[in-house]
């Protein structure tokens, strides 16, 4: 059976059980229709809440998950996570590290979207024939976090981090919105995006998802490139404490079939695919760490000497970068 078919059998078990369970969905306190709302809130499973988000923006809804607080009744801090380039739709944040765990006993709502494939998580200049409107930083600058405050207890003290694509994105919303996010991290993105290199990569992510690159920062040469380079808006990342990771595409020690639970075509994409992906994340936070330091913005790096672009590696990021988070989300 292929990871597609178990991933699609894990899908519907969780289906039944879920109708089995009697689970019911429970909505937010109603609200004019003109505003972005939550829509939905269904408990499970375990600790895990399922949110619907209406955004007015993309004029419809983003489907996300909430761990609340260890102590879901005194007031949290956020922390956003976003997914790789498929939004999570072939292995995210919840079904494939140990967050629910890790969470359990701290202080802090985390949000995972599931949601945003092949977006960068940011605003599109130009509806997409295929993506549809994309107004990724509205949605994470104003629209949602004000709502997750209201309805969880938030603090309004919130952080974010995202791997792969999303690595590159909570650099740019930080820049967006200067001290909205106290805390980011990016685990094997390619913050360099403006440059013959950097557009390479950002127009193969996006055609991964049959998305339109022009729709969403225009034609090469286009001033929007450069101004969404957090390469070249470096300085207003000062103030914002980052944590920047990345491999060396060279196995490592979550490369083995041990590490894969015995899934050999997991560990072949790892592998095949995995080593060269990271590899180029390598060289593009080597540019960034060289180009913080001539600045003399201070950031947190951890250049691993092996590892390839997968979920083990960003599962021990996310676990370096906590305490880090923590402390700016005081």
């Amino acid at each position: 059976m292929s990871g597609r078919s178990r991933r699609a059998g894990m899908v519907l078990v969780a289906a039944l059980l879920f109708l089995s369970c009697g689970w019911a969905s429970t909505y937010a306190d109603p609200v004019p229709s003109d505003t972005s709302r939550l829509v939905e809130i269904r408990p499970g499973p375990g600790r895990q809440t399922q949110l619907g988000f209406y955004s007015m923006a993309m004029n419809r809804t983003i489907r996300m998950t909430l761990l609340r607080a260890a102590h879901p009744e005194s007031p949290a801090p956020t922390l956003y996570l976003l997914n790789g380039s498929s939004g999570g739709s072939d292995g995210n944040w919840i079904d494939r590290t140990d967050l629910t765990d890790f969470f359990d006993d701290k202080q802090v709502n985390v949000v995972v979207l599931m949601d945003g494939a092949g977006s960068y998580f940011t605003d599109w200049r130009a509806d997409d024939p295929v993506l549809g409107k994309q107004r990724w930083t509205t949605l994470l600058t104003q629209e949602l976090p004000a709502v997750i405050d209201r309805e969880f207890h938030g603090t309004g003290a919130n952080a974010i981090a995202g791997v792969s694509m999303a690595g590159t994105s909570v650099f740019q919303l930080a820049i967006a919105a200067p001290g909205f996010y106290r805390a980011i991290g990016s685990y094997s993105g390619c913050a360099r995006t403006s440059d013959l290199a950097g557009q390479a990569i950002v127009q193969a992510v996006v055609a991964t998802q049959r998305g339109t690159v022009t729709n969403m920062w225009g034609p090469s040469g286009d001033p929007a490139w450069q101004a969404n380079d957090p390469y070249l808006q470096a300085d207003k990342l000062r103030g914002t404490s980052m944590y920047i990771a990345a491999g060396t595409g060279l196995p490592g020690p979550d490369d083995t079939l041990g590490a894969t639970h015995g899934d050999a075509v997991q560990l072949l994409y790892q592998l095949m695919f995995g080593s060269p992906l990271e590899a180029v994340a390598n060289t593009c936070t080597r540019q960034l760490r060289e180009r913080l330091s001539a600045a003399g913005i201070p950031a947190t790096f951890d250049l691993r000497p092996s590892g390839t672009h997968s979920w083990g590696y960003w599962q021990d990021d996310l676990h370096k970068s906590w305490p880090q988070f923590e402390a700016a989300l005081r």
